[in-house]
Order: C-alpha cells, then sequence, then structure tokens
C-alpha cells in the first residue's frame, strides 16, 4: 500500500478549495461494466478557487490591479508585513507584466485573454511545481481511416455525456480526473446513466502512478486494464485532494471497468482525432499548460513554451463554423478557471501538443497521443 503523500510548497500560502457540485447520486446497473477510453494531452492551467462572481473578477482586472483587492477576493491570509507578503506581492506585479505581454499577441477576434486569477501570486516555477504533474507516455503513430462526413461543430455536452467540471484544488491527480472523465462519458453514452465516478479511487490504488505528486493516464488505464478493477461511483469514495490509503471492494460490488485499450500518436493528424472524438466519446488527454496559469478566456492559438506535456484534461468537442476551429476542453480546476472551467484551442496547429485517448466501444478502449508541440509563436519558450 502506498503512503499518504500529497503536493505542497512551504513558500505558497495555502489555496482554499473549491465547493463541488455533485451529481445526484445514482448506482451502476450492472455488477461490472466495461468501458473503452479516450486520452489527450493538452496545455492547461489549475484552478483552485471559486471567485464570488465573473463581474467581480471582471472588475479586478479592469481596475488599478490592486494586490489587496486580489488578497481579499481569493482569501489570502499571510501577515502584510511578512517576508511571505512581499514576495507574492512581487509575483503578482510580475504577473500583470506577463498578462500585458500575452494579451499584445491577442489581437484577432476570439483570441486567448490573460489575466489576473487565483494563481497571479505564484511565480511560474511553483505553479508549474504544484500543479502541473501530469506525464505523457509514448505510442504508435495512428494509423487507421480517417472518418468521413464529419459535422462541423460537435459538444458531447448537448448530449448529456459529459459531468460537471470539477476541481482538483492543490494536488497533481490531474491525470486521474482526464481518465475517469473519459470513463464515465463512455459509460453514459453506451446507454447507462452519467454517473460521476471516484477519482479518489483511481489516486489511492494506482500503484503505477503517484498520486498527487503527478502520474499518466497511460499508466492509470494499465492499471485499469491488468487490475480489472471496477469504479465505484464517487459518493462511495469522495474526493479528498490528497493521496491515501487504497480501499478495495468486493468483485461483487457494483462499478465501471475498462477491460482494453489501445494507444496511438495523432501528431499532424487533427482531422483523424475529430473522428475518435466523433466515434468514442470525449478524449482523455495531456498537454502541456505552462501558459495556462493566466488562461481567462478565448482561443488559445500560441503560446505553448515548454515542449512538454504536463497537464491531464478532457477533449468534449469541437467547433469549426467559424474563423478560427477550436477543441472544446474541460479541465479540472474548478468553474470560475477560464471559461467556465473550460478552455479552446485551435485546430490545425498542434498547438501546445496533443495527447488522446477513447474509449471504441464496451469492449474496447483506445488512447491517442500527440507529442507535437509549439510549432507556432512561441513567446514563452523557456
Amino acid at each position: 500500500m502506498r503512503q499518504t503523500s500529497s503536493c505542497s510548497s512551504s513558500n505558497t500560502e495555502t489555496l482554499p478549495p473549491s465547493h463541488l457540485t455533485p451529481l445526484p447520486q445514482m448506482r451502476v446497473l450492472h455488477p461490472v461494466s466495461w468501458v473503452s477510453v479516450s486520452v489527450c494531452w493538452l496545455v492547461s492551467s489549475l484552478c483552485f478557487l471559486r471567485v464570488r462572481s465573473d463581474e467581480t473578477r471582471d472588475s479586478l482586472n479592469s481596475s488599478a490591479l490592486d494586490f489587496d483587492s486580489f488578497r481579499k477576493l481569493f482569501q489570502r491570509q499571510s501577515d502584510v508585513t511578512s517576508e511571505e507578503f512581499n514576495r507574492r506581492q512581487v509575483f503578482f506585479q510580475e504577473a500583470t507584466k506577463r498578462h500585458a505581454y500575452l494579451n499584445s499577441f491577442s489581437t484577432a477576434p476570439q483570441s486567448a485573454q490573460y489575466g489576473i486569477n487565483q494563481f497571479s501570486d505564484l511565480s511560474p516555477k511553483e505553479f508549474r511545481d504544484l500543479y502541473l504533474r501530469a506525464s505523457a507516455d509514448r505510442a504508435p503513430h495512428f494509423s487507421g481511416r480517417k472518418t468521413e462526413g464529419l459535422p462541423a461543430k460537435l459538444d458531447w455536452r448537448d448530449k448529456a455525456a459529459v459531468a460537471p467540471v470539477q476541481n482538483q484544488q492543490a494536488c497533481g491527480s490531474c491525470w486521474a480526473f482526464s481518465v475517469v472523465g473519459a470513463m464515465q462519458s463512455a459509460h453514459a453514452i453506451e446507454g447507462s446513466q452519467l454517473e460521476q465516478l471516484s477519482v479518489q479511487q483511481v489516486l489511492d490504488c494506482s500503484f503505477k502512478d503517484e498520486g498527487c505528486n503527478g502520474g499518466s493516464p497511460v499508466r492509470a488505464l494499465n492499471w485499469l486494464k491488468q487490475s480489472r478493477v471496477k469504479l465505484v461511483p464517487q459518493s462511495e469514495y469522495p474526493y479528498k485532494a490528497k493521496t491515501g490509503i487504497c480501499h478495495f471492494f468486493p468483485q461483487s460490488h457494483d462499478g465501471v471497468a475498462v477491460k482494453n485499450f489501445t494507444a496511438h500518436d495523432f501528431g499532424g493528424q487533427e482531422e483523424a482525432m475529430k473522428g475518435q472524438l466523433l466515434q468514442h466519446g470525449p478524449l482523455a488527454a495531456v498537454v502541456d499548460a505552462v501558459s495556462w496559469q493566466d488562461y481567462q478566456g478565448g482561443i488559445i492559438q500560441h503560446h505553448c513554451s515548454s515542449q512538454w506535456s504536463n497537464h491531464a484534461v478532457l477533449v468534449v468537442g469541437y467547433d469549426t463554423t467559424g474563423d478560427i476551429p477550436y477543441w472544446i476542453v474541460q479541465n479540472s480546476w474548478g468553474p470560475t478557471w477560464g471559461k467556465e472551467g473550460y478552455v479552446y484551442i485551435k485546430i490545425g496547429d498542434n498547438v501546445c501538443g496533443m495527447i488522446f485517448a477513447s474509449f471504441h466501444s464496451p469492449l474496447i478502449s483506445a488512447l491517442t497521443l500527440v507529442h507535437d508541440c509549439c510549432r507556432t509563436h512561441c513567446p514563452l519558450r523557456d
């Protein structure tokens, strides 16, 4: 059994968690349901606090960027005479300069916008060390057929196949959220009632990963396949934002399991990825999310930077009807980060590197990996 661990920093103020909006408690209808899953790697930021309202946040960004207002809004508690206060104020001031720089590239309509959020008093290094904890594994290049006649727009939320945005809080558990998100969507698409499955169960029990210290959706899927573990509802095994001791359930207990999956690299094949999304449902994904520390909305077209995948998310749709086609990506940083918990990524340039995985049928799951990152402008490259 793995000992309890957590992802923290002695130099960073504690970030109070957001309140999650749970789904109604529902039961799995069969002792075990087999699902297939898709995983995708994308770049994103972590959101751990609830802003009181969008109006308050907008007001803060349009004001004189006062650090005291920021501290009140995000409930920062450090003494104003402390060294910690001074450090946070410096990071906050540096963030406002960074926002202006990033926004200077966002001149076209629908471009991404960057500004003050709950991460604005963290240094970029602190943000990476605390919240970007996912890793990607290599996979064979996708060699399947492209799907013909793709719709111009697809959003699995419209089909009641995507659970509400959750908040992983100060725990590097995005890898578990992405896998579980894909599983519960696939289960719903098969005809079962949409149900929030236990992320904490994966966090505690996937011995191939490191709990809050990070993990890989591929390793988690391998563990689920090999162990035949059935995920129980979140209501039975609630999320705690820290790694705990694995709680085992008898084989007779109801749950949802993964029987098999395959992994594929979709580099340069975003049309094929759209086909996978259409055929198999939401895709678990790992991304380079360094620049998402400051993201507030709009379509990300630039600013991928580190060239390594570090955060896991769930791709739930795409939209090619406008001037800039984009992926619709659910994050696990709460509904107040980005656009109600979502981020939009430009389709067509492998922006920031994407890795996808999907459930193909009740018996097969597939993982898609895209490693090409930042072929467009990269002003934040390390």
